[in-house]
Parts: structure tokens; C-alpha cells; sequence
């Protein structure tokens, strides 16, 4: 039903607010605040994200066509770690979900400052100059800020009111149909969007299978490294191999027209990833396993 992607496409942005609402209620903001404190586990994600990937991305340069638009939106995707639904699917995978909450504005600043002089040092600066930042700024807002506060405040109704208890209840128990929601409205509306570049949009495929193949030991040598214990160390797995595509999708859709296959080389990751993240939810904790829990968690 490829007609149903352009009325899907709008609704994205609410579900994936709503996902994101409801696990940040099952992170107290006391947890929260004690998780910004953690020096280690925030310089072992900036470390993942903005020293080993950008190096595992200039390594795989050769996977890639010779193609500025399809390189432009590998670059855009794979450059940007997620600051939404991996919160979920590291917790899943039994990660701290608490850290990489506490990371996410983190994440967030640091790509938005980060991604030009990546662009620029891979592609030239005229490339770099052509991506508009507005959508980082909007995504801040309605992704993090909006429902993080929102889930505090049911917090504190919570703890005050049996009512409110009821109430948060309830909510939590609806974080796997909002996920299998947000994942269906992600695919459906961007698959047609593959319709007449599927050639050219394949090419970048195989790039985006070795970067998940790859990752997850980049990210358990981080987690070593950094003496971090099981459910750190599997959460900066996870942060090191999930990617912002739902963020710079807004980035690829606003380049000229004879970039905007970039967009469509957006879309592929996320389908790629969507189905490398289901086997990573079993392969991880075998990556990552509890007997490794003498370390510091």
C-alpha cells in the first residue's frame, strides 16, 4: 500500500515522541542526574561515536561508489549517532538506558557541531555548507526536551497521587506497541521514496551491513578500555552502531535536487538497521555477557 506512506510520513515524528516519552519515564530524574556525573561512560560514547566511527567509515570509504549524492548520505547517516530509539533497544538488550539518556544531549550537541568538519574533511566544504542544521535544533525540542519534561512531570504526579501511579502505569506498559508502531510508520512512509534510485541507493548497502558487522567489537573494545561493566558496556555497543537517521532524514530531504538521492541512501540505512538491530538484541548480551560483571557496572 505505497499510497499510505505519505499520510505515515507525518506521523513519525508524534510516535517517535510518544516511544521516547514513555522510556524516559522509567528512568527516575534522580538516575539521571546521578548518570551525568559519569565521567567514564560520557567519554567512552564521545569517544565511540566521534573518534572510532568517523575512522570505520573512512575505512569502508572504498565500499562506496563513486557517487557525491550517495556519498553524502552515507556520510549524513553514518556519521550521527542515534539519540532516540536506542535508548530502547539497548534496554531491550539489557544496556543502561539511564546512561545513554544522560548521554543524549550530549549526542546531540556534538553532532550538530561535529557533522560539518566531518562532511568537509570527507567531501569538501562546499558539500558540507549545503546541509541545513535546523532539523538537529527541532528534533532537540520535540524529541528530547518535550517528552523528557513531560515525563517528569508524570513522575512527580506519580509520587504524589495513586491516581498518578495508575496512570504511569499504564503508560509504561505501552513502550512495545508504541516501538512496533514507530518501526512501521518509519518503513512504510520511506520505502516508496526508494522507487527509481533503487540502483543507485543498493550500492551503499553493503557499507551499511559492514558497519554493523564491525561495530559492535569497535564498541566492546571502547567499553574494555574504559572499564566499564556489562550494562555500560552494552549500551555504548549499541550507541556506537545505532544512527541518526531519523534526525538528518530532514537534513537529506532539504539538499538540491541533484543530491537528493542522498535522502534515499538515508532510508536504506534505516532499513538496514531496523532488522541489524533485532539480531543485535540476542548477539549482544553474548558479545557483552553477564560473567564479564566483576568490572565496575
Amino acid at each position: 500500500a505505497p499510497a499510505a506512506g505519505a499520510a505515515l510520513e507525518g506521523v513519525v515524528t508524534p510516535v517517535l515522541g510518544a516511544l521516547l516519552f514513555v522510556t524516559f519515564l522509567q528512568v527516575p530524574a534522580a538516575d539521571l542526574a546521578r548518570s551525568l556525573r559519569d565521567g567514564r561512560f560520557l567519554a567512552a560514547a564521545l569517544v565511540v561515536n566521534f573518534a572510532v566511527v568517523p575512522l570505520v567509515v573512512a575505512g569502508m570509504w572504498l565500499l562506496l561508489p563513486d557517487d557525491r549524492a550517495v556519498r553524502l548520505g552515507v556520510l549524513l547517516v553514518l556519521l550521527a549517532p542515534c539519540v532516540d530509539y536506542v535508548i530502547v533497544f539497548s534496554g531491550l538488550a539489557g544496556g543502561s538506558s539511564r546512561r545513554l539518556l544522560a548521554a543524549t544531549p550530549v549526542l546531540l550537541v556534538a553532532q550538530m557541531v561535529l557533522l560539518p568538519v566531518f562532511l568537509s574533511l570527507f567531501l569538501g566544504a562546499e558539500l558540507a555548507g549545503a546541509v541545513d542544521g535546523g532539523p538537529f535544533v527541532e528534533a532537540f525540542v520535540l524529541l528530547i526536551l518535550v517528552p523528557l519534561g513531560l515525563a517528569w512531570a508524570l513522575q512527580a504526579w506519580s509520587g504524589r497521587s495513586r491516581a498518578g501511579r495508575r496512570v504511569a502505569d499504564a503508560v509504561s506498559a505501552t513502550m512495545v506497541p508504541l516501538m512496533a508502531a514507530t518501526l512501521l510508520a518509519v518503513v512504510a512512509s520511506q520505502v516508496p521514496r526508494l522507487d527509481g534510485d533503487l540502483a543507485r541507493v543498493a550500492a551503499a548497502v553493503p557499507c551499511y551491513v559492514a558497519f554493523l558487522v564491525v561495530m559492535p567489537f569497535a564498541g566492546r573494545a571502547v567499553a574494555r578500555v574504559f572499564g566499564l561493566g556489562v550494562p555500560a558496556g552494552r549500551a555504548i555497543v549499541f550507541t556506537g552502531a545505532t544512527r541518526n537517521s531519523l534526525v538528518v532524514l530532514p537534513l537529506a530531504l532539504a539538499l538540491p535536487g541533484e543530491l537528493a538521492v542522498a535522502a534515499a541512501v538515508v532510508v536504506a540505512q534505516t532499513l538496514v538497521e531496523v532488522v541489524g538491530m533485532v539480531v543485535y538484541v540476542r548477539a549482544v548480551p553474548r558479545l557483552v555477557p553477564d560473567r564479564a560483571a566483576d568490572a565496575v557496572g
